[in-house]
């Protein structure tokens, strides 16, 4: 187990955690460490990430997320924060906390046997006193096949189901904002996790787990279904010649009804689409509103290299894209459309380039002044705040999301 200096250290016979949050060191799992830690447990980060642990107890966020660096340095200073890529380190940790979800495949069918395979490498460090929950989306009725399972090998944990609703960078903030949907397979599970988390919800909402299940996969795919919507509004006015982001503005002004109405924008990211693919699965492929929206959303970055083939003589063109992480403001590129729209454009245009000022993965980014002094035109493809006041030296701009005040119409 790793400390917060670097070395190895044990805990004593009979625990000195709390918690201990498997796969903690993402983007799901992390912000609850830290946030449970600051409020006096002593929390253990699990993953196999050993870079990502090292990196974190040298005190360095592995991603952007709003006040969590800060923190971060703080519970450490405490002792109150420890990582460890042993699954051996959750014997007799009074509550584990799993931030492994339910994958889908090639096919876009969830992947159930993650859940399985994680059961098995748990059996030999789990107790039946022990707290289990489960946080990211899992299919409709894995938490009653995982207590079958459980229990037909002999363990029969506190278990619960409490999914994770929070917006990516601001978890810190929003886990001490918003109610906490909570779920057990008993009633005893519900009331540990009902109390567990009330160290950092102002309060809990009670479900079944198979209604917290739904409820997880409504939320995103809900949000999936608006933005897909707004993206095909915003086709039929860029089409009629219509500045989408004006009418936007107009029917968000001074009206409630559509305060919470979505711009049109390159949506993807892990989640949304991932969800709304496991909602279709255990619908059985009946949820046809859920394949509109992919075909909407997905179509969306054809759409603009279509419209862009219409305008210009992109084979003699380069193509500036600024932003490829999956939304505003965020370093993770993970199912982000951006770089859709880059192996979309490089069959139709002479040379595509890529920039972003957080995201630090990607080793053919380039630096912002580069980009808009070689391109011919720029796609504003993530409204990053950095990009407010660019000087975009007279190129075209196309702007879906009317960043810039107004819509390009293309």
């Amino acid at each position: 187990m790793i400390a917060s200096g670097g070395s190895r250290v044990q805990f004593a016979d009979g625990g000195a955690a709390d918690l201990c949050i498997i796969g903690g060191a993402g983007h799901v799992g992390l912000p609850m460490a830290i946030l449970f830690a600051s409020r006096g447990l002593n929390v253990i980060i699990h993953d196999i990430d050993q870079a990502a642990l090292e990196r974190l107890a040298a005190g360095r966020m592995p991603f952007v997320e709003d006040g969590a660096e800060p923190l971060l340095h703080k519970v450490l200073a405490d002792g109150a924060l420890t990582f460890t890529s042993s699954l051996a380190d959750i014997a007799r940790v009074p509550t584990v906390l799993v931030t492994i979800g339910t994958p889908v495949d090639e096919y876009l069918n969830p992947v159930t046997e993650v859940i399985r395979r994680l059961a098995d490498d748990l059996f030999p460090h789990l107790s039946a006193d022990q707290l289990l929950i489960f946080r990211s989306t899992l299919c409709p009725g894995t938490m009653d096949w995982l207590a079958a399972y459980l229990k037909e090998n002999g363990l029969v944990p506190l278990l619960a189901y409490c999914p994770e609703r929070i917006v990516q960078g601001r978890a810190i903030l929003e886990l001490q904002q918003l109610p906490q949907i909570v779920s057990g397979v008993t009633p005893q599970a519900e009331e540990a996790a009902a109390r567990f988390f009330s160290l950092i919800s102002p309060s809990v909402v009670r479900l079944s787990p198979l209604e917290a299940e739904f409820a997880k996969l409504f939320c995103n795919a809900y949000r999936y279904i608006q933005f897909a919507a707004t993206n095909q509004f915003y086709v039929i006015a860029n089409s009629a010649g219509v500045d989408y982001s004006r009418v936007v503005n107009a029917v968000r002004t001074d009206y409630d009804r559509m305060a919470d109405f979505p711009g049109a924008g390159l949506a993807a990211g892990p989640c949304l689409f991932k969800d709304t693919m496991q909602l279709l699965a255990a619908s059985n492929n009946k949820f046809f509103l859920g394949h509109v929206a992919v075909l909407a959303n997905e179509g969306l970055a054809n759409y603009l290299v279509e419209r862009m083939q219409d305008r210009w003589p992109l084979r003699d063109k380069v193509v500036g894209l600024l932003g490829m992480a999956f939304k505003a403001n965020i370093d993770d590129v993970r199912s982000s459309l951006s770089y859709k729209l880059k192996r979309l454009l490089r069959f139709s245009c002479a040379e595509v380039l890529t920039t972003d000022p957080l995201v630090t993965k990607d080793a053919q980014l380039l630096p912002l002044e580069e980009v808009v002094n070689r391109s011919d035109i720029l796609v504003l493809c993530v409204p990053h705040e950095a990009y407010r006041d660019l000087d975009i030296k007279g190129k075209p701009v196309l702007d879906v999301w009317g960043f810039f005040g107004k819509g390009c119409l293309i």
